[in-house]
């Protein structure tokens, strides 16, 4: 039975717009430069920051932020980068008995600031405050023990499908993956994420009704 439905973060409940738009003004190129860079590393099946190390070969991607924060252009959040879909999907779970958990992985800075968007969820939490990031077994180990939940009552809901649906699945979660973002779209229809995911959704609103509970 499932009694749990977690949430990945970026490009599953928060549109990564703001944030490669972040890094292009940074970087000094134009957002689209980003973006099409983005998809090409997506497509290779890259690590994204691959995208930053092109237009800057050798870029320490986490001095540089630490630089962007130093410089006042750090992480920031507004309810501008939610999906549209995600207060009215994650309160529909939480009215139909499902305890709504956001764990994905961010910074201790950015659970801060997740928090203080007031989600309708009853845990808010990072990899940041964790200090174990997906797709590292031990993230699903702590999200169960964070949960109260045993592994195979909760859905991780995500985009990523190296990054949330095989090592959730792997992990002895339910999933769901999300077609939405550069990943999701990319990898929605390939063999290995239809076998994996136990539900392919399109928007978060389908969850309620296609979860028994």
């Amino acid at each position: 039975m499932v009694t749990t439905i977690a949430f990945d973060v970026g490009e599953t409940l928060v549109s990564d717009t703001s944030v490669w738009a972040g890094w292009a003004d940074w970087l000094g190129v134009p957002p689209h430069t980003v973006s099409a860079l983005v998809g090409a590393v997506v497509a290779e099946g890259r690590d994204n920051a691959d995208a930053l190390r092109l237009i800057r070969p050798g870029l320490d991607v986490a001095a540089e932020q630490a630089a962007r924060e130093a410089a006042g252009h750090g992480e920031h959040l507004a309810e501008s980068d939610l999906y549209p879909d995600v207060r009215p999907a994650l309160a529909a779970l939480r009215a139909a008995g499902f305890r709504v958990v956001v764990a994905g992985n961010q910074t201790a800075r950015a659970a801060d600031l997740l928090r203080a968007l007031d989600l309708p969820a009853d845990i808010v939490t990072t990899s940041g405050e964790w200090g174990v990031a997906k797709p590292d077994p031990a993230f699903f180990a702590r999200l169960s023990a964070v949960a109260d939940a045993a592994p195979a009552e909760i859905v991780y809901v995500g985009d990523h499908p190296a990054n949330d649906v095989f090592p959730a699945s792997a992990a002895g979660l339910r999933t769901a993956h999300l077609r939405r973002g550069p990943w999701g779209f990319f990898w929605a229809d390939t063999p290995e994420v239809a076998a994996a995911a136990d539900w392919r959704v399109d928007s978060l609103t389908e969850l309620v009704s296609a979860i028994p509970h």
